[in-house]
């Protein structure tokens, strides 16, 4: 029975990167286990797990999600902008004084 999808080995790259890492006995008999019962090798299971949980790492904070109340404020301040305070002005001065657009 395969219940885990490798999608480390969908990407068409070839493998030439090196990782290493000590394991506590516990954790590398259940990561061997879990290899086993999805038919998978130990390093491609790993690699498996460890590219998924980046991905969703990365998705998840470059993601912004927003509530139904904060999504309608948001394009509300986007469709009807409140006037600039002075804190405003003087963030764009300093920007402008720093700042050099090629």
């Amino acid at each position: 029975m395969r219940s885990y999808e490798s999608t480390a080995q969908v990407l068409d790259e070839r493998s030439s990167e090196r990782m290493s890492f000590r394991a506590k006995p516990r954790v590398k008999a259940a990561i061997q286990q879990a290899a086993i019962l999805s038919g998978l090798d130990d390093s491609v299971f790993t690699m498996s797990a460890a590219y998924k949980a980046a991905q969703d790492v990365i998705r998840a904070h470059e993601t912004t999600v927003l509530s139904p109340a904060d999504h309608a404020a948001f394009f509300d301040a986007l469709d009807n902008p409140p006037p600039p305070t002075d804190r405003l002005r003087e963030a764009f001065e300093r920007h402008k004084a720093r700042v050099t657009s090629l």
